[in-house]
């Protein structure tokens, strides 16, 4: 049995659709069941014969994360080190998620799973905080880190983008953070091969589409497919703009680029360049506005 947990999200909802069309047994939750009391977690959990538990939960507000870390902390590390408790406890798997600003961006290279932490923000902070405390808590444990997550069922830069490309001329977008974009359904499917792994081998694993990109060219690419597709009815023009001229509350990593071949290796987890992955969603977006006139899950 999988417990997927914050299955209202946008990662929640990916896997829980790949979880209902494998017919793999599962139950889910989200807000309903406090990660913060141990309580509510075994409450919720008792009679469940519970082998894997997948914590897509998260703070992910990154700019608010700033000014509250308390908060933040609440959710991203007290909240996974109570699971990661309950299932030393129950003898099951914890699958949780992370992300690349656990990173400073100063590295050249992409990082690898073997690279120190050093987190310049409070939300980075935080989530660096949970990946040790499920460490410490159980070795029965998968961190996968990931970023630049977009898809259906929550904002994000690609229906940003498409919104921006509408209504304005010219927009600017930043072009000195390199990264890899991720689709949240390719993220799913790479977190259910991990827990139907016969063996899997436990520890921090790094996930993102293939190949490295910038804001920029990230915004290139999805206005060059959004035309093809004769989703956008206007041009927009996009300039290449540095960090420093779009100041944001928490600092971003200049260079989040994920190394992924423990994942590829170790758990079998296929990778695809994030241009296909952009081509679905942008081909599942088409689907939604020709039948509903929207452009959103």
């Amino acid at each position: 049995m999988i417990w997927l947990i914050g299955n209202a999200g946008m990662l929640g909802k990916a896997v829980e659709r790949l979880l209902i069309a494998r017919a793999l047994p599962h139950v889910a939750s989200d807000k309903d069941v406090d990660i913060c009391s141990p309580d509510a977690i075994a409450e919720f959990a008792a009679d469940r014969p519970v082998d894997w538990i997948i914590n897509c939960a998260a703070y992910t507000a990154v700019d608010k994360a700033e000014s509250e870390e308390t908060l933040a902390l609440r959710i991203n590390a007290e909240g996974p080190e109570n699971l990661a408790a309950f299932a030393e406890t129950h003898n099951a798997w914890l699958l949780h998620i992370s992300t690349d600003y656990v990173f400073d961006g100063d590295k050249i290279a992409p990082y690898t799973e073997k690279d120190h932490p050093n987190p310049r923000s409070a939300y980075g902070r935080t989530k660096v905080q949970g990946e040790r405390l499920v460490q410490a808590a159980t070795a029965r444990h998968l961190i996968i880190r990931t970023s630049w997550l977009y898809g259906h069922g929550g904002p994000n830069f690609v229906q940003t983008m498409l919104r921006l490309f509408e209504e304005r001329d010219e927009i600017g977008v930043v072009n000195d953070q390199h990264g890899s974009p991720t689709y949240a359904r390719d993220l799913a499917k790479a977190i259910l091969t991990a827990v139907t792994h016969p063996t899997p081998t436990p520890g921090l694993y790094h996930f993102s589409n293939e190949q490295i990109t910038t804001w920029f060219g990230f915004a290139e690419e999805i206005h060059r497919q959004a035309q093809d597709m004769g989703i956008l009815k206007s041009t927009c023009a996009i300039k290449p703009i540095t960090t420093d001229e779009y100041p944001r509350p928490a600092a971003r990593p200049r260079n989040s680029g994920l190394d992924k071949r423990k994942i590829r290796e170790k758990l079998g987890v296929d990778l695809r360049p994030w241009q296909d992955a952009l081509g679905d969603y942008l081909t599942y977006l088409v689907g939604i506005k020709s039948t509903s006139g929207e452009t959103h899950d």
